[in-house]
């Protein structure tokens, strides 16, 4: 009973994902942001390399065309956070969740439901626009003013766009265990910022060994860390495995939710 349950409530959350315009914005906006952010970090880090290499540096090496696709997902993912936070601040806001908890009067399930819906939709986009977005600096590095230094391994370049992807699909879940624990779409936003870009920032800077650690081990950090990044504000390599990685950012993804699960149960609509 309780699996067909869910079910049905995917199958409706599904309909209202589709339904309104704020979805399709959210998705090309994601787009647009993956691939100017990819094409800039790919032109500038080959200009770099170009123009040390002039000053008597090493040789330019080649670029994989989907690193830059990675990096680009720090600026990418504020379109996804938006979409993922509608999902469930637009219907406190609204005062239709009270429909909603009517016809799903088990909580998590109504939660789950949600996150069963967002997660492969927000993979898919991951993929998608990270694959346009490498096709565009791809084109862009290959002409000779680049040095035509972009190559395309497919298993690097896979292992990249499924990275993107997972990562999308994983701060979207937490965005949506935010949203059901703050019912807000400001407070919403302004939290998840401090907490994917704000704070990891601020502790980054302070210089203290303790507090780099800590930023190190956020989701940002931990999305970057899994899909191998070295793009990620930190100047080089994490100092983690990409296996660490992603624990991490599973566990900051499960303890969003179990928030927003708490929060769903102990208040009322």
């Amino acid at each position: 009973m309780s699996v067909r349950i869910l079910w049905q409530a995917t199958a409706a959350e599904w309909g209202k994902l589709w339904s309104v315009r704020s979805t399709w914005w959210c998705l090309a906006g994601a787009f647009a942001l993956m691939v100017l952010a990819a094409v800039t970090l790919g032109g500038a880090s080959v200009t770099d390399a170009l123009r040390a290499a002039e000053d008597g540096g090493p040789p330019a090496a080649p670029v994989v065309a989907s690193e830059a696709a990675v990096s680009a997902t720090i600026f990418a993912q504020f379109a996804l956070v938006a979409l993922a936070m509608l999902t469930i601040t637009a219907e406190y806001a609204s005062g239709s969740v009270r429909v909603t908890l009517q016809a799903v009067p088990v909580r998590g399930v109504m939660l789950a439901a949600k996150a069963l819906v967002l997660a492969p939709v927000m993979a898919v986009a991951g993929v998608l626009s990270g694959a346009v977005a490498t096709a565009a600096v791809h084109a862009l590095l290959s002409i000779d003013v680049f040095g035509g230094l972009s190559v395309l391994p497919p298993g690097e370049v896979a292992r990249d766009l499924l990275g993107v992807g997972v990562f999308f699909a994983l701060v979207s879940v937490l965005t949506l265990g935010a949203g059901a624990a703050l019912r807000s779409a400001a407070g919403t936003l302004t939290v998840v910022f401090l907490l994917l870009l704000g704070l990891p920032l601020m502790l980054l800077m302070t210089g203290s060994p303790v507090a780099v650690a800590a930023s190190l081990r956020m989701p940002l950090f931990a999305g970057l860390a899994f899909m191998g990044s070295t793009d990620n504000l930190t100047g080089g390599p994490l100092p983690y495995s990409a296996g660490e990685g992603l624990a991490w950012l599973v566990a900051w993804t499960a303890a969003a939710l179990a928030a927003g699960h708490a929060v769903l149960r102990r208040r009322d609509a």
